[in-house]
């Protein structure tokens, strides 16, 4: 089961509080289908510069693997806090703990209130996920 102390975006992120701020990266299931398992066919990651405004739904870098490339999208509304510059460097962390050492953003929202009804708890994506792996 995921963490279910965050919330879930369609697009196979994740976003939790932190403090004032909002915590941003993407989930297991995301680094699986770039990789397929194999943590070094994850080759290339873009993040963006702190200071950066973002809308909800904006492209805010992309993650590369040797078979795919994918966008990465904020579901938060807010102005880049700081970027996890590791990440960049070691692509190994988001394949061994997306959910911990593995967060992309931290962002300040622009509200407090910056959950929407399209994100999803744990449980209710742990279902999408499935759906998806049947199809």
């Amino acid at each position: 089961m995921r963490p279910d102390d965050r919330k879930y975006t369609k697009t196979h992120e994740w976003v939790k509080r932190s403090g004032d701020n909002v915590l941003i990266g993407i989930t297991d299931f995301a680094v699986q289908e770039l990789c397929s398992g194999n943590e070094g066919d994850l080759v290339y990651c873009d993040l963006p510069e702190p200071g950066r405004v973002l809308e909800a739904g904006e492209t805010f870098g992309e993650i590369e693997s040797v078979k795919a490339v994918a966008d990465l999208n904020t579901p938060v509304a807010g102005t880049v806090a700081e970027v996890n510059v590791a990440i960049e460097e070691h692509l190994e962390i988001l394949s061994k703990d997306p959910f911990q050492e593995g967060w992309m953003l931290k962002i300040t929202p622009k509200t407090k209130n910056f959950e929407t009804d399209d994100m999803m708890d744990a449980a209710a994506y742990e279902e999408f996920v499935a759906s998806a792996e049947t199809h």
